[in-house]
């Protein structure tokens, strides 16, 4: 089994968001730092990044997975909807950054029933990124009966939004990789906020890869979100940490999407 790791980027800044979800982060963080989940000073550290109008962390995550040769791949969102509303000239900006330091680029798809709008963010994202072959995953891996069809027909090489434990497949000539792991689902469990501590959240997602493993699955993909790679949420950047030297102890090696439909199609 290898591993695929990928990292979906729904914001830029603090300043870009006219909704409610700075509130909404802010009652989150104050309910985990009194049920003590969290730190004291991640708090902080928190209000701390409000102020610098920094919610990415990019360049920070591609310098560690360089130093731990990890291949992985960065979702940008091209359309704005359900709390991603950051420009296409950053969009633009980040993906020329990603790009330029040698790691993959994708779309992170908001339309996802409606096929003239997804071929309008294909195309989008295909003139902004210079790029010809790119892959997708929708945002809140939301999809219905029709989505990964049409996902095919707008011309993904592949699409990563089925949330569930099996091998990749092809639908016409775009392959599924499905998601095993995401960062929020392993520190949440099912609540809005983290309630439960690392040492507990490390130990669930331990048996989740054991569990995967036992498949005999040809990949486990992973997705991180890059905006918590940050000291602000120690939480889940140790919990990065663990999972990836979790897969190394277990003598799993890091692929790219494209480098594994290479794999597959061989």
């Amino acid at each position: 089994m290898k591993a695929i790791l990928s990292h979906d980027v729904d914001h830029i800044t603090v300043w870009e968001h006219k909704d409610l979800i700075v509130p909404k982060f802010l009652i989150k963080s104050t309910i985990e730092v009194l049920s003590k989940t969290i730190p004291f000073r991640d708090y902080v550290l928190r209000y701390k990044d409000l102020a610098k109008n920094k919610w990415q962390n990019i360049e920070e995550l591609i310098e560690f997975n360089k130093k731990e040769n990890i291949p992985s791949t960065f979702f940008f969102g091209v359309n704005n909807g359900v709390g991603l509303v950051y420009s296409l000239n950053n969009a633009k900006k980040w993906i020329k950054r990603v790009t330029d330091l040698g790691f993959d680029a994708g779309v992170h798809g908001i339309a996802f029933n409606n096929l003239e709008e997804m071929k309008k963010e294909f195309n989008t994202f295909k003139e902004i990124s210079n790029l010809d072959q790119f892959g997708i995953r929708m945002h809140y891996l939301r999809n219905d009966e029709n989505t990964l069809k049409n996902l095919s027909k707008c011309g993904y090489l592949f699409d990563s939004t089925e949330y569930t434990i099996k091998d990749p497949y092809k639908i016409g000539d775009m392959w599924e990789f499905p998601l095993h792991i995401m960062d929020g689902y392993e520190i949440f469990q099912g609540k809005p906020w983290q309630y439960l501590k690392i040492d507990k959240i490390k130990d669930l997602t331990k048996r989740k890869i054991d569990k995967i493993e036992s498949k005999n699955l040809k990949y486990i993909t992973i997705l991180f979100h890059d905006r918590y790679f940050n000291d602000s949420f120690s939480t889940w950047k140790e919990w990065y940490f663990f999972v990836i030297d979790y897969l190394k102890s277990n003598k799993i090696e890091f692929i790219s999407y494209k480098d594994a439909i290479k794999e597959l199609e061989k």
